[in-house]
């Protein structure tokens, strides 16, 4: 996030996309919920009428993959009437007029052709942007980041606020909600094929030779791999081995089938896991791990926010912290890590990270900072590029064509299916083994339009059967009004109906996230099943 959690309670104005925050994000919806009742206007633009919408004065449903579109179309419209910061633009900025060149074909008419979004709301929305007169707070989660064109869609959110002045303020710029608690935190230490940790490329140089030094070893120069391409790699020969650490692949990644081929195919298996899961079983080598009560250490989260955890139980039976098992692993093949506890590592961290170098264990103990915190007197950022002041110089505008998803509806497969997360639980398995989640929501549905299940005869709680390109599951209906005509959407947190046994393994070329928001799917029923009860039941949320 470039801005804070806390500056959403005091946002004037929040444009929500792609983000179902009251499910995935419970908690910062809640400061959502709190800027409402300021008066804060909220905007949400969603193909799913996801509860957040409930709170907006406005909800926009535009299809599947078509953010770049629909952005460009606004923006068009903000500078055809003259609503743009003109002279933001003119100062912080470049590449304005170029991109321009592109926004410039997606006419009010077209975007609404490409997108389902009427005319006289793009309209409404465009206006009411350009015009608001206060600054602007874009949220977005992986609605946005997870189509093949994931990247793209993330620079036209950066155009837009761009277009509009409102990176760099309080209460603005662009705020990504990452899916899991220490996300950030994984790819801030260099959980990323590309950098080490800080952001600090491993084929720089000065970077590469920084960390050499720091490490007293030769390090490889060149760019590591993604997961898609370690699959590919396996199914190749070229990758022998797979450590997997705190996911359960089985479940997460998509096309479930094929992950199972590159498990068997795979050589050699390592899992380090705290509970056993669907992935285990391919294994040949397990690392009991600890939980969050049983460590020490830190979690950065989603607003850059370094925050100790602490040991409140020991590890039960043979499980050790994964950073001891990794350093006595280093150290049977020839490398002695040394360290002693996890404070060791963090002081390393901090001593090769610039923007960490302020953060101490004795600064934290109370609460965390968010990096840059470059100092010891430094008391951290919690907004970044403040006045327009971006840290890479200039922020930069990208000219950006509308790409659809990398697979399309048709006779066969007639409707779209997105996939997401349910409130009550958490990624796969993990919650499962907490029963009274489990009795609140304790099997898998999808959500299907009346209109849809009208067509195909199907009632709320009838058991019915999706089918893609890659799979079948069966699974139960629930016939709601979330879902628009041609949409229908399910989780992947039961391993009995994972909607990722469904999901197309198909990923952005740059950043290699896979496409979990859309692909092609039929429906048909199997059996009359029993009612589930109304909407005001599953749902728990109420407008203010």
């Amino acid at each position: 996030m470039t801005n804070s959690i806390g500056e959403i309670e005091d946002a004037k104005f929040l444009f929500i996309i792609g983000s179902n925050t009251t499910e995935a994000h419970p908690v910062i919806s809640y400061y959502m919920k709190r800027a409402k009742k300021k008066g804060a206007r909220i905007f949400v633009s969603d193909p799913r009428r996801v509860d957040i919408s409930l709170w907006a004065d406005k909800y926009i449903q535009i299809k599947p993959g078509t953010d770049v579109a629909y952005i460009n179309g606004l923006i068009r419209e903000i500078v055809a009437n003259g609503w743009h910061a003109k002279e933001y633009i003119e100062n912080n900025t470049e590449g304005f007029d170029e991109m321009m060149k592109t926004v410039d074909s997606y006419t009010l008419e077209r975007t609404s052709e490409i997108t389902g979004v009427p005319v006289d709301m793009l309209k409404d929305v465009a206006r009411e942007l350009g015009t608001f007169g206060d600054t602007i707070s874009l949220v977005y989660t992986l609605g946005i980041t997870e189509h093949v064109h994931g990247v793209d869609n993330v620079r036209s959110t950066a155009n837009l606020q761009m277009v509009l002045g409102n990176v760099g303020k309080y209460a603005g710029g662009v705020n990504p909600l990452r899916g899991q608690n220490n996300v950030q935190g994984a790819c801030d230490m260099g959980a990323l094929p590309n950098v080490y940790q800080s952001y600090q490329k491993v084929n720089d140089p000065k970077a590469h030779e920084k960390f050499e030094k720091a490490w007293g070893t030769d390090l490889d120069d060149k760019i590591g791999m993604t997961i898609p391409e370690m699959f590919d790699g396996i199914m190749e020969d070229v990758v022998k081995s797979l450590y997997v650490y705190g996911e359960n692949i089985v479940m997460s990644e998509p096309n479930m089938a094929h992950t199972k081929k590159i498990l068997e195919k795979c050589e050699f298996v390592v899992v380090g896991e705290i509970f056993y899961n669907e992935t285990c079983p391919y294994a040949d080598v397990i690392f009991p791990d600890t939980s969050w009560a049983e460590e020490d250490g830190t979690f950065t989260n989603t607003e850059r926010r370094v925050q100790r955890v602490r040991k409140v139980i020991e590890p039960q039976g043979e499980a050790r912290s994964h950073w001891w098992v990794l350093g006595e692993l280093a150290k049977r093949m020839g490398y002695d890590m040394s360290y002693e506890k996890a404070e060791d590592i963090w002081e390393e961290i901090r001593t090769l990270g610039p923007a960490y170098c302020g953060i101490t264990y004795d600064r934290i103990d109370d609460i965390g900072l968010q990096w840059p915190c470059t100092d010891s007197c430094h008391i951290g950022t919690p907004f970044l590029h403040k006045d327009g002041c971006f840290v890479c110089g200039k922020g930069k505008f990208v000219a950006l064509e509308h790409r659809g998803p990398a697979e399309l509806v048709n006779d066969e497969y007639p409707l779209w299916l997105s996939t997401g997360r349910r409130l009550w639980h958490y990624h796969t398995v993990q919650t499962h083994h907490c029963k009274g989640i489990h009795e609140l929501c304790g099997e898998e549905w999808l959500e299907m339009s009346p209109e849809d299940s009208e067509q195909l005869g199907v009632k709320n709680g009838d058991w019915i059967k999706a089918t893609t390109r890659r799979g079948s599951i069966e699974l139960r209906a629930w016939v709601t009004e979330r879902s628009p005509k041609g949409i229908v959407w399910t989780s992947f947190h039961f391993a009995d109906a994972c909607g990722n046994v469904l999901t197309n393994d198909v990923c952005d070329p740059i950043s290699k996230t896979w496409e979990y928001k859309a692909c092609a799917v039929k429906v048909e029923k199997l059996r009359d099943g029993e009612p589930m009860g109304s909407d005001k039941v599953r749902r728990r949320q109420a407008r203010p």
